[in-house]
C-alpha cells in the first residue's frame, strides 16, 4: 500500500545516523521531515542557525507523503466549525496565516520549479442534507475574508446539489517539495538524519538532551538548546495534547479512468465524505478519491468503507481502474484550531506543531513560519489563532470531556471484550485479540505469515485493534499504530508492541 506520491522514487538510502558523535548536537534539532518540520528546518538555517532535523523512517513516509496534497483555503467545512466555537477576529487570523502560507508555498514552487497545478476548490452537498452545512461554510468563508461564493451546479459526474466555491487554488505532488527543501537544508550547512526515533527529551544543563534509536539499533543521545515536535501528535505527553486531539484514519484511492477528468478540486460538506482531484503524470492524468474516514482503532470494518468508496468512483466513472490506494492519519483539535508554539506555558525550548484536522499543506507551512518566528524573535501578528496554549481553548471544553469519556471506554473494553474469543485464530489477512485479561495477545496472518505479539499499546496501555483495510494494529486511546509484527508506525507511543513470549 504506497500513495502515488511515493510510489516509483528513485532507490532511496537513508541519510546518515548519527554515527559520527560529532553530528549529535544542534542550535536547533526538528523532529519530524514533513512539509512542517522541513520547512521549519530551512527557515531557521537561512537565518543562520545549526539545524539538525531526525525523522524516524524516512522524510515524507508520514502524512505529507501520504496526503491529498490540496493547498486550499477553501478546507471542507472548517471555517464553519471555526467561527462556531470562536470570534469572527480569530477565524480572520486563521484564514490570514493560511493565505500566508499558501503563497509562501506557491512561492517556493515557482523559484525551485516544482509543479503546482491551479484549481478551483468546492465545498458542496452531495445530497440535500448536506445544503445547510455548505452555506454555513459559505458564511464562514466570507465572515474570515474568504473570496468563496455558492454555485448551483458544476459539471461533475456525482451528485452535486450546490457548493461554495473558491477559485484559483493549488495542487502538486508534495515529494519533489520535500527534496528540494532537503536540498535547501544542506546548502545552509542543515542536516537530516533519517532512521532516527526519538523516544525522550530531558533537560540537560542550560539545553535538552535527546534520547534517539536509529534503525540499527544504535542508542545515542543528541544535544540542542531547542527542540520542535513536528510529529503528527507530539512524542512527547508533557502538555497532553493526546488529550486535546482525536486520531482519524482517511483513505485514497487513484484511478485511471476513460475521458477527461472534470477539473476542480472538490470535498462534500456531508457524509460520508468524498474528496476528488485530479493528479498529472508522466502516463496522463489519474482521478483521486478519498474519503472512508473514521476514528483510528474504532472502526470494526475499516475495509468495508474503503469498499464502498471504491464503488462510488466507479460508478461515476464507468470503466475507472484503481492504480493506487493509501491512508494517511490527521489530528482533530478539540478547539478547532491547529495547536503551535511551547509545549507548556512558558517553555520555550520545546515547541510541538498539530492538529491541522487534514490540512496540512496550508497549515504545515503556516506551522513552521510560527515557529520560526518565535525561535529568531520575530513573532507574526495572526500567530494567536495557531496558539498551543490560549483561552480560545476553552471552547473546546465539551468535546475535550466527551473525548476523553470515548478514551476511557476503549481502555475497558480493549481488557475485558477480547476475553469472550479464546482460542480465536484469524484468517488470512486478519487480525485478532484474544485470551483473558491477564493474557492478551495479538494474533495476524499476513501474506501467509502467523505473527503473534502483545496488543498492549506501549503509550498509555490501550488493547490494540486490527485494521483491516490497512492490515495493521491500531490503539483505539490515541492513534498509536503498528505492524503486524508489532513495529511502530506511528505515535505518539514511541517503541513498538512487545513480542509474544
Amino acid at each position: 500500500m504506497t500513495s502515488l506520491w511515493l510510489a516509483d522514487r528513485p532507490h532511496h538510502l537513508m541519510a546518515p545516523t548519527l554515527a559520527d558523535e560529532s553530528s549529535r548536537s544542534a542550535d536547533v534539532v526538528v523532529v519530524g521531515a514533513g512539509i512542517t518540520g522541513l520547512v521549519t528546518a530551512v527557515l531557521l538555517a537561512r537565518a543562520g542557525k545549526d539545524v539538525l532535523v531526525l525523522e524516524a523512517r524516512t522524510a515524507g513516509a508520514g502524512a505529507t507523503g501520504n496526503t491529498t496534497a490540496k493547498i486550499s483555503l477553501l478546507q471542507g467545512t472548517r471555517m464553519a466549525d471555526i467561527v462556531a466555537k470562536h470570534s469572527v477576529a480569530v477565524a480572520r487570523q486563521y484564514a490570514e496565516g493560511n493565505r500566508a502560507a499558501q503563497q509562501w508555498l506557491i512561492d517556493y514552487c515557482a523559484a525551485r520549479g516544482i509543479g503546482v497545478q491551479r484549481e478551483d476548490a468546492y465545498t458542496y452537498a452531495q445530497s440535500p442534507d448536506g445544503v445547510a452545512r455548505a452555506e454555513a461554510e459559505l458564511a464562514a468563508g466570507q465572515s474570515a475574508g474568504l473570496e468563496v461564493e455558492w454555485v448551483d451546479d458544476a459539471d461533475v459526474p456525482f451528485p452535486f446539489h450546490g457548493g461554495v466555491r473558491l477559485a484559483d487554488q493549488a495542487q502538486f505532488d508534495p515529494m519533489p517539495l520535500l527534496d528540494n527543501l532537503i536540498a535547501e537544508l544542506s546548502e545552509h550547512d542543515g542536516r537530516l538524519a533519517e532512521g532516527a526515533r526519538v523516544q525522550r527529551v530531558s533537560h540537560c544543563g542550560t539545553g535538552l538532551k535527546l534520547h534517539v534509536q536509529t534503525h540499527t539499533g544504535l542508542q545515542v543521545d543528541v544535544h540542542a538548546a531547542r527542540c520542535v515536535l513536528a510529529t503528527g501528535i507530539p512524542i512527547l505527553d508533557r502538555g497532553g495534547f493526546f488529550a486535546r486531539l482525536t486520531p482519524h484514519r482517511s483513505y485514497c484511492m487513484a484511478f485511471r479512468v476513460p475521458g477527461n477528468i472534470t477539473p476542480g478540486m472538490y470535498i462534500s460538506a456531508d457524509s460520508p465524505t468524498r474528496s476528488t482531484r485530479s493528479a498529472p503524470t508522466a502516463a496522463g492524468d489519474l482521478l483521486l478519491v478519498g474519503g472512508a474516514g473514521h476514528p483510528v482503532g474504532r472502526s470494526s470494518d475499516p475495509d468495508a468503507a474503503v469498499q464502498e468508496l471504491a464503488g462510488w468512483a466507479r460508478v461515476h466513472w464507468p470503466g475507472a481502474v484503481q492504480t493506487h490506494f493509501w491512508s494517511a492519519q490527521d489530528y482533530t483539535p478539540i478547539g478547532a484550531l491547529p495547536y503551535v508554539g511551547p509545549i507548556l506555558p512558558g517553555h520555550d525550548k520545546i515547541q510541538v506543531a498539530t492538529g491541522f484536522d487534514k490540512w496540512g499543506m496550508t497549515n504545515g507551512v503556516a506551522a513552521a513560519l510560527v515557529l520560526a518566528g518565535r525561535i529568531l524573535g520575530d513573532p507574526i501578528d495572526w500567530a494567536d489563532a495557531f496558539a498551543s496554549w490560549s483561552p480560545h481553548d476553552l471552547s473546546g471544553l465539551a468535546t475535550a470531556v466527551q473525548a476523553n469519556l470515548t478514551v476511557g471506554f476503549n481502555l475497558a473494553k480493549g481488557w475485558v471484550t477480547p476475553a469472550t474469543r479464546i482460542g480465536a485464530v484469524p484468517g488470512e489477512d486478519c487480525g485478532v485479540v484474544s485470551g483473558p485479561p491477564w493474557r492478551l495477545a495479538a494474533h495476524s496472518v499476513v501474506d501467509g505469515v502467523h505473527r503473534t505479539v502483545s496488543p498492549v499499546c506501549p503509550h498509555l496501555g490501550g488493547i490494540v485493534a486490527w485494521n483491516d483495510a490497512d492490515k495493521a494494529w491500531e490503539c483505539p486511546l490515541h492513534g498509536s499504530r503498528f505492524a503486524p509484527d508489532g513495529t511502530l508506525l506511528e505515535g505518539p507511543a514511541t517503541r513498538g508492541l512487545t513480542p509474544a513470549g
